[in-house]
């Protein structure tokens, strides 16, 4: 299976990965937009990669009117079951369906490890008003925690994980420098939630299903041994970090 045939694997999975997959900070998105804000009128934003629409609902409390464009249908049908009313298009970060110079901010969330960065940048420029920005965010596990470690080693690791470790987050022209900021926070899941989280991986989806079995009864087991009592729920508690990039339209 090719790298693009991963990056569009999720909408076969597209409520484990609503289930599964962590959501973000309000701080994040406000932070991503940031460059943009102003008083004086309400800002547009692209989630540009929107999935389920996890981070599109964050982007939605900073008060931006929000755009969500993905190129895989049945996940921006599960986006408007989630988050009602946000304007939906099937499309890529190398060609969005959106006219020249009309938004304030484009935004990726877990989705800029898919894409040609220079054709993507390109694309961003073209939409992007003068001025705007650029934002790409990814929900990292922290895997310095032993246990999280070993659940990478049961999953396999990803794009992401593995172009943040090696620092490579390139874009181009007309894109300017990168500015960083990381948050840190926990996640707490139950079995089917940690389950899910696993199963919505795009080399757990690819994974034939002996593979796909055996994967998950490694994560379940380490459920086990790292659950607590939570009331009458076991969970577990996962780290995570949020790691976020934004740059200016130069």
């Amino acid at each position: 299976m090719t790298d693009d045939d991963l990056a569009r694997s999720f909408g076969a999975v597209a409520g484990v990965y609503e289930s599964g997959r962590p959501g973000y900070p309000l701080e994040v998105a406000q932070w991503v937009l940031e460059p943009i804000a102003t008083p004086l009128r309400t800002a547009r934003v692209v989630d540009l990669g929107a999935g389920t629409g996890k981070f599109t609902r964050v982007l939605r409390e900073t008060g931006a009117d929000v755009v969500a464009v993905d190129p895989d249908a049945a996940m921006l049908a599960e986006l408007r079951v989630r988050v009602p009313g946000v304007p939906t298009f099937q499309g890529t970060a190398e060609r969005m369906p959106l006219p020249d110079a009309s938004v304030d901010a484009v935004v990726m969330a877990q989705a800029w490890h898919w894409v040609d960065p220079p054709s993507a940048a390109a694309e961003a420029g073209r939409v992007l008003r003068p001025s705007g920005a650029l934002g790409l965010v990814w929900n990292i596990r922290e895997e310095s925690v032993e246990w999280v470690s070993a659940l990478t080693t049961a999953m396999g690791g990803s794009h992401a994980e593995e172009m943040l470790a090696a620092g490579e987050i390139r874009a181009g022209a007309p894109i300017g420098p990168w500015e960083r900021r990381t948050w840190r926070w926990v996640r707490t899941l139950t079995r089917s939630a940690l389950l899910d989280m696993a199963a919505s991986r795009s080399r757990v989806i690819a994974a034939s299903v002996e593979e796909r079995t055996a994967i998950l009864d490694r994560v379940s087991d380490l459920f086990d041994a790292q659950c607590r009592q939570d009331g009458d729920t076991e969970v577990v508690d996962l780290p995570y970090r949020t790691e976020a990039f934004r740059a200016v339209r130069t």
